[in-house]
C-alpha cells in the first residue's frame, strides 16, 4: 500500500532496486498497475494498491525453431500473447523465453495475439540493440500468409497512409486509412483461390512497419481476414468479441474463422 503518491519509475527504482532505464524498461512492458490499472506514464503519481508483475516462468515446453548464438526464433501460436498484459494474464510467450534464456533476453519486434508465426528474440542487451536497428531501419525482410475474403486475381500494391484512430470507442478499428496517417506501403500477392469457401491464400510482404498494417490494408482493399475481429465486421459484432460475449460458433459463422487467419511465413536480415 503506497499512501504518499509516488512517480511511477521511481517508485519502482526504490520498491525493487532497479535503475532508471530498468523502471522505465518495465513499466513499458506493462509490469506496474494500480489496482487493476496497468500504468504506461512513467511519470504518473500512484498511490494506493501498487502490483508489480514479477515472472516466474510458466513454461509449456516451448522451444524456437531456429537458434544462434545471439538470438533465437520462436514459432509463436496463435492466441499466446507475446508480453502478459495484465495480472490475470496466465501465459504468454515470456514464460518461455525467461524459462530458457533469463531476464537479459527479449522479444525484438512484435506479432498480435491471434497471428501466428515467427518472432525474433535476442538473448541479451547488445544483441537487442543491434536487432532493433535492424527492423527500425526496415532491413529486415518479413512475409506474411493470410486466407482473406473474395478471390483476388492479381497481384496488388496497397499504398495508402495508415492513422492511429483516436476514437476507438466509437470505430472499432485500431488503425485506419487516412491522409493523416504514416505512409503506409504492402504488396499482395494471390496464391490459391478456394471456390468451395470463396476465399484467397494470399502472400503478404510488409514494406513498413505500422501496427495493424496487413489487416488493415487488405480491409481497405476489400479482402479482410477471415476470424478477424475488427476490420470486416460490424461494429456491434466487434464489441461482442472483445465483451467475450460471442462463442467461437458465432464467431465462425459471422468471421469465417475462429482464429486470425495470419501467420508470420518467413524473416530474412
Amino acid at each position: 500500500m503506497v499512501k504518499k503518491p509516488t512517480q511511477a519509475f521511481a517508485f519502482l527504482m526504490k520498491e525493487c532496486d532497479l535503475s532508471m532505464k530498468e523502471a522505465q524498461r518495465w513499466i513499458d512492458r506493462f509490469r506496474l498497475f494500480e489496482k487493476d490499472e496497468v500504468i504506461t506514464d512513467k511519470g504518473r503519481k500512484i498511490r494506493g494498491q501498487i502490483y508489480v508483475v514479477v515472472y516466474e516462468p510458466n513454461s509449456k515446453g516451448l522451444l524456437p525453431a531456429f537458434t544462434e548464438d545471439e538470438f533465437v526464433i520462436f514459432e509463436k501460436p496463435s492466441n499466446v500473447l507475446v508480453h502478459p498484459t495484465s495480472r490475470k494474464t496466465t501465459y504468454s510467450l515470456y514464460d518461455e523465453i525467461l524459462h530458457l534464456f533469463g531476464k537479459d533476453a527479449h522479444v525484438v519486434h512484435r506479432l498480435d495475439r491471434e497471428t501466428s508465426g515467427l518472432i525474433v528474440v535476442a538473448k541479451n542487451k547488445k544483441a537487442e540493440a543491434d536487432l532493433k536497428m535492424l527492423f527500425e531501419r526496415r532491413l529486415v525482410q518479413k512475409s506474411y500468409l493470410a486466407l482473406v475474403r473474395g478471390k483476388m486475381k492479381n497481384p496488388i500494391k496497397v499504398d495508402a497512409p495508415l492513422f492511429h484512430n483516436p476514437d476507438y470507442g466509437q470505430i472499432k478499428l485500431r488503425m485506419y486509412v487516412d491522409e493523416r496517417g504514416k505512409p503506409s506501403v504492402t504488396d499482395f500477392n494471390p496464391l490459391h483461390y478456394f471456390e468451395d469457401i470463396d476465399a484467397t491464400l494470399v502472400e503478404a510482404f510488409p514494406k513498413t512497419g505500422r501496427q495493424h498494417q496487413i489487416r488493415a490494408h487488405l480491409f481497405h482493399v476489400e479482402h479482410p481476414i477471415l476470424g478477424d475481429p475488427l476490420y470486416g465486421v460490424e461494429a456491434e459484432e466487434t464489441s461482442r468479441y472483445l465483451d467475450e460475449s460471442m462463442n467461437n460458433k458465432e464467431r465462425f459463422e459471422i468471421m469465417g474463422a475462429n482464429r486470425l487467419l495470419l501467420h508470420a511465413h518467413s524473416l530474412a536480415f
